[in-house]
């Protein structure tokens, strides 16, 4: 069985592209998640695991624009594994056509831990919750996943990350959809560095994976994001990013970027400066 979820879209929500940002997709699948487990999943049983759950992993593949319209978008919502203590959610993200026939503009997957907040430490699922999950379950066979980089290479262009008080959800933790927003942030201010002489580029996001290591708190002083290029290809590149408190990792990201033409909605090939200015921040 799958849950289904109707998202209303928002003006706020889209790019200067007039798309959908891509981190709103997060927020979106936030929304389906919340939705699902309060009123059809575990919660509905033991109030459990709508809001009790920390993400431990978002993969996010972006397929096609979404431009703003008045009618909401659809989101399918299903577990695909379930083990001792982590779930893992799958989603897609369309609007169907009269004909039956979907347009679909993105595909996820989280990964979701139950974490007990007074203590700061997960914990494993109960008989109750492993069973309500089981109603949702379409068992699929996973692609092999490339570790995100665990050394920050020398390289690395860096940006202050500021939380503000409103990033931070009821149990003190940022909101795992903000640390989308902080990579994309540090992503921009990176480009705009490299190519600060250049005139501005179109760039889309493709695939975003991001680990979430250690909750990020609200404080006063900035933490610290560092980005750079592990692939640099003839229309699209590869950045990686961490967020770092000292030496701590507190997440790990990679995200697939793409040139793109707004008129055509297409990829094309860069200006060679673009690319070089990448390279300048290769990682092997």
């Amino acid at each position: 069985m799958r849950h289904t979820y109707r998202c209303p879209l928002r003006w706020a929500d889209l790019d200067l592209l007039g798309h959908v940002n891509n981190v709103v997709y997060v927020d979106y699948l936030q929304e389906a998640r919340v939705d699902m487990l309060r009123t059809h999943g575990p919660a509905a049983h033991t109030g459990a695991l709508a809001e009790g759950v920390v993400v431990v992993r978002h993969e996010v593949s972006y397929l096609a624009p979404l431009a703003f319209g008045f009618e909401p978008v659809t989101i399918e919502s299903w577990v695909t594994e379930i083990r001792a203590a982590t779930f893992t959610l799958a989603y897609e993200i369309f609007h169907e056509r009269p004909d039956g026939e979907r347009r679909v503009y993105a595909r996820a997957k989280t990964v979701l831990t139950p974490y007990v907040f007074a203590d700061e430490r997960p914990r494993r699922l109960t008989p109750d919750e492993r069973d309500s999950l089981a109603v949702f379950l379409e068992p699929d066979d996973p692609a092999p996943r490339v570790p995100l980089a665990r050394v920050r290479p020398d390289v690395a262009a860096h940006a202050p990350v500021q939380v503000r008080f409103s990033d931070v959800d009821v149990y003190g933790h940022v909101n795992n959809v903000k640390y989308f927003e902080y990579l994309q942030e540090a992503r921009i201010l990176m480009v705009a560095d490299l190519w600060r002489d250049l005139d501005p580029i179109s760039l889309v996001v493709a695939q975003t994976d991001v680990d979430y290591r250690v909750p990020i708190l609200f404080r006063p002083e900035p933490y610290d994001a560092w980005s750079w290029a592990s692939r640099v290809g003839q229309r699209s590149a590869t950045i990686e990013s961490m967020i770092l408190d000292g030496e701590t990792v507190l997440a790990r990201a990679r995200v697939a970027i793409v040139f793109f033409d707004p008129r055509t909605e297409r990829s094309v090939p860069p200006p060679e400066p673009y690319l070089e200015g990448l390279r300048s921040l290769l990682v092997s």
